[in-house]
């Protein structure tokens, strides 16, 4: 349980440091964008090998007590694929059910894809914390609890200053960090405590520690790439120094409706690649 409060806390006060802060335009800009690689990084150097490795010991040690069944175990790279792919379709289709439903709305309130995609992700890194704990396997738990603090401070870092790239002001950011920071220990609890032996049994033999993480590691690619990356080289106006955002409506209104991706600036791709990098560099320092 300490745990569990611990991986909130942690989601709350690391989102919650550049509210803490103002910033100019080009600042607020170049801190997205190195969140934004945050997300990345984070996806592909923590959230997609952790997942692997939970998955793989599970399959490795049910074959090693039923050697007849050997031969007939099903290759653990087939659920990395359909969980990876099953987490980034979900995404997708609530991305484009969100915005054809919200098309009237102003991009402040229309833009929530980004947080609905890592409350999803962190709802399930609560099921992954969960099912792992039903396990009579210590290390397991361990692992995915050491492996989901690895990505939850640089997740709700990205996620806040994209919404404070995007306009949001800062009350309701906090409403979507909570949420955000509260998902993953509600389900944790639900997972743990909602199901009896039987079903424990079942969630260990179906591996759901490992596919819950790269279900929500394939959420995870879906916000950090498709979405919050588009809409940074979408907003980017090479020399402009201001950003459409703080425009009145009428003159947002009167912008082409198709937006034009345009390249970053070497300053801002710098910082994409230092926050790419940055999780791979605390990932490194993860010894099981």
């Amino acid at each position: 349980m300490f745990s569990v409060c611990y991986v909130s806390g942690v989601g709350f006060w690391s989102g919650s440091i550049p509210l803490f802060f103002s910033f100019s335009e080009d600042k607020l800009k170049k801190i997205t964008v190195f969140g934004a690689g945050l997300l990345v990084g984070t996806a592909l150097a923590v959230i997609i090998p952790e997942g692997v490795r939970s998955l793989i010991p599970e399959q490795v040690h049910q074959a090693a007590h039923n050697e007849s069944e050997i031969h007939e175990h099903k290759d653990p790279l087939s659920a990395i694929g359909i969980s990876l792919v099953l987490g980034f379709i979900f995404m997708l289709m609530v991305d484009q059910i969100s915005q054809s439903r919200n098309e009237n709305l102003s991009p402040s309130e229309r833009n929530i894809t980004a947080t609905i995609g890592l409350v999803v992700h962190a709802a399930a890194d609560g099921v992954a914390l969960g099912a792992a704990a039903t396990t009579s396997h210590a290390d397991v738990e361990i692992i995915v609890f050491l492996a989901i603090m690895l990505h939850k401070a640089p997740a709700a870092f990205g996620l806040v200053t994209f919404l404070l790239h995007e306009g949001i002001e800062r009350r309701r950011i906090r409403k979507h960090l909570l949420i955000f920071s509260l998902s993953a220990p509600i389900l944790t609890c639900i997972t743990y405590f909602g199901i009896g032996q039987k079903q424990k049994e079942t969630l260990s033999s179906l591996n759901a520690t490992g596919i819950a993480m790269l279900f929500s590691a394939g959420t995870f690619l879906y916000v950090a790439t498709v979405h919050v990356l588009a809409e940074l080289t979408q907003n980017s106006h090479g020399g402009q120094t201001h950003s459409y955002s703080k425009l009145p409506q009428s003159l947002e209104s009167a912008r082409p409706s198709v937006p034009v991706s345009q390249s970053l600036k070497t300053s801002e791709l710098l910082c994409l690649v230092v926050g790419c990098l940055c999780p791979l560099l605390l990932s490194l320092g993860h010894h099981h």
